[in-house]
């Protein structure tokens, strides 16, 4: 290491301790590595000036008024710095710290140890499910040879495949049209970036969970670092991280995206009904049987309050115990892309080749003939097809669309993440939100929006402790200890809106992608409400403490107020939530969903695709130019976000797109 970057990991280690007491050197050392695999190259630059700008006395001098070195400074002293720029007037302090808090607090509690328990974990009540492996070799055999021919190619080579089509991307769109186009009879090769993972060696902690299944291992935000986003990457994709909560498309939206965007068949047609009972057939949607605490809680607040609730409709059999979703299904329940969709298409002779970073497409007059991408070895893998469906996801595949140099206006514009705003309440019985079925129930009382805002579903929020860390309120390295020492009892509270505001992508110079977001003032305003309703929810539900989540915070905490003395507190931590700041790295806004950067429509001036999936060259002179043989078939061809969680309405879409492209082939 050069001397700087010794500088910078001796820094990292006060600011750890500072954070969280103890094992702040190891912290620090994973997040450098975490950083270096994670973080674009601007953004490692721009981390490195805050460090140093952190030990520069004179900085400190005209920033703070004290010519003190961070490290030089008392641990009170260190914690007052770091408060002031949580809460500071200029943006960049405030990214910093959002950075910086998020990735040492996940790492102090995700880190299953070194050589020995994380002691965390026993003094928080952290006693995770340990499921068992079910290995179903019949379902997993075709996936386990899928390097290019089984071939080892040397760095700088290239492998070139044929096939009949192409699908880049193996989450919940591609598996779908992977297996229609295989077992129509065409010879398909699925390309993920991410690696395979079997159910045997599915991971059992959070922090390699984060770093095997996780899009930028786990460390994705936008890039300001004000919506921390989580996003699946492997062969599977999200299908084999996620919550299982399966909710179609809401009418209302539907009959948005058939009048204003010209999607038929969408509103109250019989396609589309017939697509969502088949996607539901093929992964298994039944009714969560079993109603942990934290889902509890919703039923019982809303009965109480007289709200809309009921239990949660999810793609999984024969489980309700262990809690792992997030980690990968060991036990096999979970009805995942690899379990499914890849699954048939396998079967059928499908080529799934894992680890392979698509770059482009290649296009030949005006025509779409495969794609190039690169292997970890260094190696270029070529796939020859006059059929390439993008499948990337909403964050990737608009960046495969860039790089090959299409300039329709709409790639990348758009982008709909869902913004997420929290509550967590903290109640006298045990919660262990991390156990059980990860989503039971939720509320769609507020589902349908209303004049100046829009709607949302309100759901548990499962989580394990490093999420935890990251996510609950940090007003000092005490306070945020007491705060995890009763995590058993806490359970938080998420309303997944529909946007107000939207996002666009753009690639970096080093290639990466870089994610901006902005909330507008219908944004705001749904949040806002949101954080109302779901304290509301707590309170109803018997919660004792809670608290609005952001930096700062807002609590309610009651005590032993007399109920009239409570009743005035609660209506004025209502009005205070009203009046929430949800500006950038204030008010804590979360993504587990992102889409629209591609959308699908019949203008063509405003949709990078048509109503079948088809994508859009350019605009040019009023004309519809698609790129032939080309088409998207993930979360990127929303018109709109939809405010309910989007795999079964990525299914279905996927399903729309593939009868285009059998009709075409």
């Amino acid at each position: 290491m050069t001397e700087s970057a010794d500088r910078e990991l001796a820094t990292l280690a006060v600011l750890a301790e500072t954070f969280v007491e103890g094992d702040a050197a190891r912290r620090a050392t994973l997040a450098v590595e975490a950083l270096r695999v994670a973080a674009d190259p601007a953004q490692r630059a721009q981390l490195s000036l805050v460090l140093k700008l952190m030990e520069s006395r004179a900085a400190n001098l005209a920033l703070s008024g004290r010519a003190t070195a961070f490290s030089a400074m008392s641990a009170t002293e260190r914690e007052h710095y770091l408060l002031s720029w949580a809460t500071s007037r200029l943006p960049l302090r405030r990214s910093a710290f959002q950075a910086l808090r998020g990735l040492l607090t996940f790492l102090a509690y995700a880190d299953p140890g070194d050589g020995a328990p994380n002691p965390r974990h026993a003094r928080i009540d952290y006693r995770p499910e340990r499921p068992p492996v079910t290995l179903d070799l019949a379902r997993i055999a075709p996936f386990l040879p899928i390097g290019p021919r089984g071939t080892a190619a040397a760095p700088g080579s290239e492998v070139v495949l044929e096939a009949d089509a192409v699908v880049v991307g193996s989450g919940a769109g591609g598996g779908v049209i992977a297996a229609a186009l295989a077992e129509a009879g065409q010879a398909v090769v699925v390309l993920e970036a991410g690696p395979f993972v079997d159910e045997s060696t599915m991971p059992t902690d959070e922090m390699a969970a984060f770093d095997r299944l996780y899009l930028n291992h786990g460390l994705l935000t936008t890039w300001d670092g004000s919506v921390t986003m989580l996003a699946g990457t492997g062969v599977g994709g999200g299908t084999q991280v996620n919550w299982m909560t399966c909710i179609e498309a809401p009418p209302g939206v539907r009959a948005e995206w058939a009048t204003m965007h010209g999607l038929e068949g969408v509103e109250d047609g019989s396609a589309w009904a017939a697509d969502v009972a088949a996607i539901e057939t093929d992964i298994g949607v039944a009714e969560a049987t079993h109603i942990p605490p934290k889902d509890a809680i919703i039923l019982r607040g809303a009965r109480a309050l007289g709200w809309e609730a009921a239990p949660i409709r999810r793609n999984a059999a024969g489980c309700g115990d262990c809690g792992s979703c997030p980690f990968g299904c060991r036990r096999g329940s979970k009805q995942s892309g690899i379990r499914v969709h890849l699954a048939r298409a396998a079967a059928v002779g499908a080529r799934i080749v894992a680890d392979t970073t698509v770059e482009r497409v290649l296009i030949v007059g005006g025509r779409a003939v495969g794609v190039e991408g690169i292997r970890p070895d260094g190696s270029r893998l070529v796939v020859r097809a006059p059929t390439v469906v993008l499948a990337a996801g909403a964050l990737r595949t608009p960046a495969v669309l860039q790089r090959t140099g299409l300039d329709h206006p709409a790639i990348g514009r758009y982008l709909r993440v869902h913004p997420v705003a929290a509550v967590a309440g903290r109640f006298g019985e045990r919660v262990e939100m991390w156990r059980g079925t990860m989503q039971a129930a939720r509320s769609l009382e507020f589902s349908d929006g209303a004049p100046g805002r829009n709607g949302y579903v309100i759901e548990s929020a499962p989580g394990h402790p490093g999420l935890l860390a990251l996510a609950l309120p940090w007003e000092g390295r005490a306070g945020h200890a007491e705060v995890m020492a009763s995590v058993a009892h806490i359970s938080p509270l998420i309303a997944v809106s529909r946007d107000g505001g939207e996002g666009r992508l753009r690639v970096t110079k080093a290639g990466g992608v870089r994610v901006d977001y902005r909330l507008d003032a219908a944004g705001v305003a749904t949040l806002r409400h949101a954080l109302v309703q779901m304290a509301r929810l707590a309170r109803a539900a018997g919660a004792t403490d809670i608290v609005a989540v952001g930096t700062p915070p807002t609590w309610h905490r009651p005590g032993v107020a007399s109920h009239g003395e409570e009743a005035a507190a609660f209506s004025r931590f209502e009005a205070d939530l009203g009046d929430f700041d949800f500006s950038p790295n204030r008010g804590t806004v979360l993504s587990a969903h992102q889409m629209g950067s591609a959308r699908m429509g019949a203008d063509p001036r405003t949709h990078a695709c048509d109503p079948g999936g088809r994508v859009r060259g350019g605009v040019g002179n009023g004309d519809d130019r698609v790129v032939r043989g080309l088409y998207v078939g993930d979360g990127s061809l929303f018109p709109t976000g939809i405010g309910v969680n989007p795999m079964v309405t990525v299914m279905a879409l996927a399903r729309r797109v593939s009868r285009t492209i059998l009709a075409e082939t």
